[in-house]
């Protein structure tokens, strides 16, 4: 079904480079003229950035259903599409769906005025630097006075702000390592997602995370200690409740070996892990996991945002894990059942203030840190996350905007025109490790300025007073019981 049209106005010079730069078979040339298969165009915007005269422009397909009260037009195109192929339908990136609203957009950041100065963070000490792990209940001092180092494993970061585990061979090996120099160059981590750490990365070690999902691929014991942090993946934003899977035309070459997948075979990551039905088999794989690490690196456990998150939070706290990670409902990923991806699970924003109240209530906040993902598209969307309740942010869309993606929700397909969710050779070689590295690190140091600058308004001079300080918000336009699980007043209280 035709969504998109391609247009090409007067200074069209007959190149014919869109036609080379196209991966999805939109734009082909015959007799060297130009040929538009409108229906498979996906709106990359690849050849609009690539065309040297600017001539060519992507616009919506004019013709319309009928207008509905309760069917939408991609409701009508998406029943036609599965009558006609009686499949699931399947999408990329996060959430689509518009009656759920963006809470980060309903919520102010406080300022300071006359009674609580300012802060001027180009001349004054500002800390942006953020621990990850268990805290120790109480200090210890020798004989002598002298404190105990008694501090339990955890990650150290310069600024609050992470890459999300995306996986190789959903992505290619050259965003991997953007992401990896990427982190090392900011003093952040990176995370290799469920397919294995490919072996030209093991040299990023110290600003490397690590998986172990359900599926084990990838996994032992020289991958684990390969890593700054081992993270246990339960769930994730874009589908919770629902395992992993990556076709076997993906399974090839290097990603075969590295995911321990036979060639051309898929990789299916089960729903559940077949060993974790409990807390108990939880905490079993945890103290497994730390076991063969030697106790030197946190472990970090991976939840979908959903509606019991709060309790589930408290008994992975209780686990002995070091950090947990909330994805939230618009998290990303690289294919998932359309249904689910838009109607499974809650925002992070509602998930991490609920996580962040019942630790406190508990007494146990200490015991663990909280990483906020699933939507996070800049710094103010940051600081409100830690406001809420995290101790820092994991992105994951946004990282790969700054590497090229313009969110066309076609990672699936495997024919990204940009290079990033794709193992075709020539489609790969469009993204340049090293300039993406450096976009990445531009991307977050402005981030991380930004931040400065906002804590700096607020009064504030570190991450750490910024942490669950749910007073420095307010909300608009949200009813009492929003207002009440995010633990926020409303705006002009």
């Amino acid at each position: 079904m035709k969504r998109f049209r391609i247009r090409t106005d007067n200074t069209c010079v007959s190149c014919l480079r869109c036609a080379r730069e196209c991966s999805f078979g939109a734009i082909t040339a015959k007799d060297k003229a130009l040929v538009f298969h409108h229906e498979k165009c996906v709106d990359c915007q690849r050849c609009v950035s690539c065309c040297p005269t600017g001539a060519i422009y992507i616009t919506e397909d004019e013709n319309r259903f009928r207008r509905s009260a309760v069917f939408s037009e991609d409701d009508i195109q998406e029943i036609l599409l599965q009558a006609e192929t009686g499949g699931v339908l399947l999408s990329s990136m996060g959430a689509s769906a518009k009656n759920v609203p963006v809470y980060f957009d309903k919520m102010l950041l406080n300022a300071s005025q006359v009674t609580n100065p300012s802060i001027d963070p180009l001349r004054e000490p500002m800390e942006t630097a953020v621990f990850l792990g268990q805290r120790p209940e109480h200090i210890q001092r020798d004989n002598e006075g002298q404190l105990i180092d008694n501090l339990p494993p955890h990650l150290e970061l310069k600024t609050p702000v992470l890459f999300s585990a995306m996986s190789y061979g959903a992505l290619s090996l050259n965003v991997h390592k953007a992401l990896a120099a990427a982190a090392e160059a900011l003093g952040t981590y990176w995370n290799s997602g469920e397919g294995g750490l490919h072996e030209s990365l093991y040299a990023y070690k110290k600003n490397t995370i690590v998986q172990v999902a359900s599926g084990r691929f990838g996994v032992h014991e020289t991958y684990l200690n390969a890593a700054a942090a081992i993270e246990i993946k339960i769930g994730q934003g874009a589908k919770p409740g629902i395992g992993g899977h990556l076709t076997g035309k993906k399974i090839i070459g290097d990603i075969s070996k590295t995911r321990m997948v036979p060639e051309g075979l898929d990789a299916i990551s089960p729903a559940p892990h077949h060993d974790i039905y409990s807390i108990e088999d939880l905490a079993q794989l945890v103290m497994s996991i730390k076991e063969a690490t030697g106790y030197a690196k946190p472990v970090i456990v991976k939840v979908a945002a959903v509606h019991n998150i709060a309790p589930i939070a408290s008994g992975i706290a209780r686990s002995g894990a070091d950090i947990i990670s909330i994805d939230g409902f618009r998290g990303g990923t690289g294919a998932a059942p359309k249904r689910i991806r838009d109607n499974v699970g809650i925002p992070i924003e509602l998930a991490v203030a609920a996580v962040d109240q019942r630790l406190r209530e508990e007494k146990i906040r200490d015991r663990i840190s909280v990483i906020a993902a699933g939507g996070i598209r800049n710094s103010a969307d940051a600081v409100k996350a830690i406001a809420l309740g995290a101790d820092a942010v994991s992105i994951g869309t946004a990282a790969l905007c700054a590497l090229g993606c313009h969110i066309c929700a076609s990672c699936h397909t495997g024919k990204c025109a940009w290079g990033l969710a794709t193992q075709d050779k020539e489609l790969t070689k469009r993204l340049d490790p090293e300039q993406g590295a450096k976009r990445l690190v531009n991307l977050v140091s402005a981030w991380t300025r930004e931040i400065k600058e906002i804590m700096g308004g607020m009064g504030i001079n570190s991450i750490e007073a910024l942490r669950g300080n749910r007073m420095a918000l307010r909300g608009v336009d949200l009813n009492q019981k929003e207002l009440e699980i995010l633990g926020i007043s409303y705006a002009g209280e």
